[in-house]
């Protein structure tokens, strides 16, 4: 059975939260929502969980029209980036109290609470109230709420959003594993494309309300839809260029040749956009399909392992993403190489070709 959204949209007045939607989520699937604050994910979630009801269009869920079931009669669960927890309950009684709602007998709920608290390491806290906790033992005391529920849908509001970067990572990896092999339904809502490549599974990009294209992970990153889906799905942002192809050559800038590189071959003579990802633009050329250009130095970004730079060139802004730690400055000119075996290429409405 699956969860099916059939033509749903969401209208507030004359503003379009979500537009047309048909989507189709399968049981025992994990599902990230991939798109910028304000592009509709938690609308869209809501809407799953029954916590605010479609303007049009119907929510089937197990062969089961449910648009207008109660959020309290769904076996659905849902967690915010913001800690949410009673106060004054301690850890075990957060995580038990959905079961103690649905009348579980105590020996059942001690099984559940204590299986719950073991994968989410919060064992040695269940007597703790929420105001001992660290911000990663609140969250991982919400998620384990959603867990012992055994909801048939959990929803995921970007619950990592508010944490420090190590407990992220550490959930991260923690998360798939804690759904693995379980017949729910996960939806996972982020802004960050790492995390999706991270989880897999499958991805709906989000953009102004619209999903722009639904699938595995991998394959809409390797090959997105159109302009619009690729620019979710890169963080940093991809860079992208006009070209005119003539023959073995790509005419960009007005005045520079690149070569056309493997996929670029293929293609018939014409216009194109070019979307090359920041990690493809580094300042060192990597072999006989290296587009070089040069640019002005805008801003600089180094870490302990990469180095990122936004350069002007050809009136517009590119970014590199680099390893190692490149001595650029602002303001000073730089010599950057874009891989072109490595570019997507678009037409002239914005779709992938090849």
């Amino acid at each position: 059975m699956a969860l099916e959204l059939r033509n749903i949209s969401k209208r507030v007045g004359a503003d379009i939260h979500i537009h047309d939607t048909a989507l189709v989520l399968e049981d025992g699937s994990f599902n990230v929502l991939l798109g910028t604050t304000l592009a509709g994910k938690t609308t869209l979630m809501q809407l799953i969980a029954g916590i605010q009801k479609p303007t049009s269009g119907e929510i089937w869920h197990n062969g089961k029209n449910v648009t207008h079931v109660a959020v309290q009669k769904r076996n659905v669960s849902m967690v915010y980036q913001q800690f949410i927890n009673y106060p004054n309950f301690t850890v075990y009684d957060n995580i038990a109290s959905p079961l103690r709602v649905a009348g579980l007998p105590k020996a059942e709920i001690e099984r559940r609470v204590g299986k719950a608290a073991e994968l989410l390491r919060l064992t040695p806290m269940l007597q703790r109230k929420p105001a001992e906790l660290s911000g990663g033992q609140q969250q991982r005391t919400a998620i384990a709420r959603a867990v012992v529920k055994d909801s048939e849908i959990i929803l995921l509001d970007e619950p990592l959003a508010n944490l420090d970067y190590k407990l992220r990572e550490e959930l991260r990896e923690e998360l798939p594993k804690l759904f693995h092999g379980r017949n729910a339904i996960v939806v996972y809502a982020t802004t960050e494309p790492s995390e999706a490549l991270l989880f897999g599974g499958n991805t709906a990009t989000l953009n102004e309300g619209r999903i722009t294209q639904f699938g595995p992970t991998s394959e809409i990153y390797r090959k997105p839809r159109d302009i619009t889906t690729a620019q979710v799905f890169s963080d940093p942002p991809i860079n992208l260029v006009k070209a005119q192809k003539s023959g073995k050559s790509f005419h960009v800038f007005d005045d520079t040749l690149w070569p056309v590189g493997k996929a670029g071959g293929k293609l018939p003579d014409g216009s194109y956009t070019l979307g090359i990802r920041p990690h493809h633009v580094s300042p060192y050329s990597v072999g006989k399909s290296a587009g070089e250009f040069d640019g002005r130095v805008l801003v600089t970004e180094l870490s302990g392992s990469e180095t990122v730079i936004h350069v002007e060139a050809g009136g517009t802004t590119w970014v590199s993403q680099s390893h190692g730690i490149h001595p650029f400055k602002v303001g000073a000119p730089a010599k950057l190489y874009a891989d072109l075996d490595e570019a997507l290429f678009f037409g002239p409405n914005e779709e992938l070709i090849g």
